[in-house]
């Protein structure tokens, strides 16, 4: 069954079959379907593969194959797939009963055999996923900050100008938004101090530095870098994603080099931040990410918990602790 994009947003309980291919060159709108498949399926164990994966052993396809009635209830995501995997998946769908298995691709054009077979299979749903336009970005925007004043046609013009219509972008720029105003009211002078701010890339070199373990620019970055205390929790956000992300590439490098698995990350890492990052991913493991999520945590909690405490300090404290849990 071929399900346009814009229903599936809508409900994605449209997706009756055990298996889904959501294909097209919006990484934003298919990594938007990958958060609505979690948040629905809280009690299942997400299992994320890339296609390489599957192609170079048999594990997955022996886990389908071999099941249990006593197994844990699973979701499976197989990411970059393309019509190398046909036939496996063929095979793959022929033994799984109960499982739910979705796909992600780039763009399939419509000669593709995994595409067509998605397209004309009644077991099988297909969702394509095309670019944004200016009405799709605007109905976004708009869903993502219900509840927050202020948010008229010059804030909504803004945010579409300033996104380039790429929704990657603007959930990027709708997450500060929604770490920022922490009232729910938003004006224009500061969304637009918040979005075209330096002061972000000054944050940004901050928390790489931690997490690289250099102590030397970190305790000079300290000093020269401008923090605001109203800002703090938009700066734990930006070090949590980087931890995650640094998560997802431990997870994917099991089976494959740290350069490979950051080379199948989507979205994609920015090119100039590639080096860093990769020199981040050699010094990170489990133990060390977990720990310091436990830590950004904690500062959240006491943050929004304590009145009293000078927060600047003790963010300080947490990105002195980043560094040193690196070098651990």
């Amino acid at each position: 069954m071929i399900y346009k994009s814009y229903q599936v947003e809508e409900n994605i309980d449209l997706l009756k079959n055990n298996t889904t291919l959501f294909f097209g060159e919006n990484i934003g709108l298919i990594n938007d379907f990958k958060k609505k498949i979690k948040e629905k399926n809280k009690k299942f164990k997400i299992l994320n593969y890339v296609q390489g994966d599957l192609l170079t052993n048999n594990h997955f396809f022996n886990e389908i194959k071999n099941k249990s009635l006593f197994d844990e209830k699973k979701i499976y995501f197989i990411s970059d797939v393309n019509d190398k995997i046909f036939e496996l998946i063929q095979d793959i769908l022929s033994y799984a009963n109960d499982e739910k298995i979705y796909l992600f691709a780039e763009i399939l054009d419509k000669k593709s055999k995994l595409r067509n077979y998605y397209e004309k299979e009644k077991k099988c749903d297909v969702v394509p996923c095309y670019p944004d336009n200016e009405l799709s970005i605007k109905k976004l925007v708009t869903n993502k900050l219900k509840g927050f004043e202020g948010v008229d046609t010059k804030v909504l013009n803004f945010l579409i100008e300033n996104s380039n219509l790429n929704r990657f972008k603007i959930n990027e720029e709708l997450e500060k938004i929604i770490t920022f105003f922490l009232n729910k009211k938003i004006n224009i002078k500061d969304l637009e101090k918040l979005i075209n701010n330096n002061e972000n890339d000054d944050v940004n070199i901050l928390k790489d530095q931690a997490i690289l373990g250099n102590a030397i620019k970190t305790n000079k970055l300290l000093s020269n870098t401008h923090l605001e205390k109203d800002k703090l929790p938009f700066y734990i956000a930006i070090i949590n994603k980087r931890l995650n992300r640094l998560k997802d590439v431990v997870d994917l490098s099991k089976n494959s080099s740290i350069s490979e698995a950051i080379n199948t990350l989507k979205p994609p890492i920015f090119w100039k931040d590639k080096k860093e990052f990769t020199d981040q991913a050699k010094i990170w493991d489990r133990h060390k990410i977990n720990k310091a999520l436990e830590k950004t945590y904690d500062l959240e909690i006491t943050i929004k918990s304590n009145a009293e405490i000078d927060k600047l300090v003790v963010f300080k404290k947490l990105i002195l602790d980043l560094c040193l849990i690196a070098n651990s």
